[in-house]
């Protein structure tokens, strides 16, 4: 087999979620592992995957960026300003990646406040605003998502502290777990919640109906929600229930 063909297999099984682990790909395809990784680099590099510990995800497995802005945008945009109305001068924020906490850092323009943030859209918004203090995390660019993940991000968070973290999520089940659709995104957003005094999640109501495949963390490490859910959403209710404040937008 040309090594072209086995990369469109490799990246055949990667998109439709088996033999995503080095391992089970060396093994599918009677290759070593080396072999493997130097076809994985190689299709990373054409910008068809990314990378994680052992193995690979598909760059398919979400929409671009662009298309998500456009999603609800005015649901976004109110629970942007509501968010932004938690932030006062003098604090430090981390700003997670996504479109709805994009929403919040267009509300903090002229403000004095120092934004720590992974997420590239958020720096491009605020990098020539005079009265914002920008950290900007390092690590690998995700083109597709427009964030910086990796382990340079995450030693990153380990050195810094911050008032509060405004986090993003695919999803968040019945049982009030907040869900990520992207493996590499999920350690970064454990890193803000470990490093800031309170955690903000930011949600539209479309959010308690839709979930993903990693747990970021439950309702226990979460402060405040900020939802644009109406008060009698039964997950609204049980949020409170639990002692997390939730703040309509």
């Amino acid at each position: 087999m040309l090594p072209a063909q086995r990369r469109g297999l490799i990246l055949d099984a990667i998109r439709s979620g088996q033999g995503v682990a080095v391992v089970d790909l060396a093994q599918r395809f009677a290759v070593s592992e080396m072999t493997v990784r130097r076809d994985l680099a190689r299709l990373a590099q054409e910008g068809k995957l990314t990378r994680v510990h052992g193995g690979a995800v598909s760059e398919r497995e979400e929409p671009p960026f662009a298309a998500i802005t456009e999603e609800r945008r005015s649901e976004r945009q109110r629970i942007g300003r509501a968010a932004a109305a938690l932030v006062e001068d003098g604090q430090a924020v981390m700003i997670d990646i996504g479109t709805t906490t994009l929403a919040l850092a267009r509300c903090l323009h002229g403000r004095k406040v120092r934004v720590i943030t992974s997420n590239l859209a958020v720096i491009e918004e605020l990098e020539h605003d005079p009265d914002i203090e920008l950290i900007v995390l390092g690590g690998v660019v995700r083109r597709n998502y427009r964030s910086l993940v990796g382990m340079l991000a995450e030693d990153a968070l380990r050195q810094l502290a911050a008032d509060t973290a405004f986090l993003g999520a695919s999803g968040v089940r019945d049982d009030l777990s907040v869900m990520d659709t992207t493996l590499v995104e999920v350690p970064i957003k454990r890193g803000m919640i470990a490093a800031c005094r309170r955690t903000v999640l930011l949600v539209d109501a479309a959010k308690f109906e839709m979930t993903g495949s990693v747990r970021v963390c439950g309702a226990e490490e979460l402060d405040v929600v900020v939802t644009d859910a109406n008060g009698d959403h039964p997950a609204v209710e049980a949020l409170e229930r639990e002692g997390v404040e939730v703040v309509r937008a």
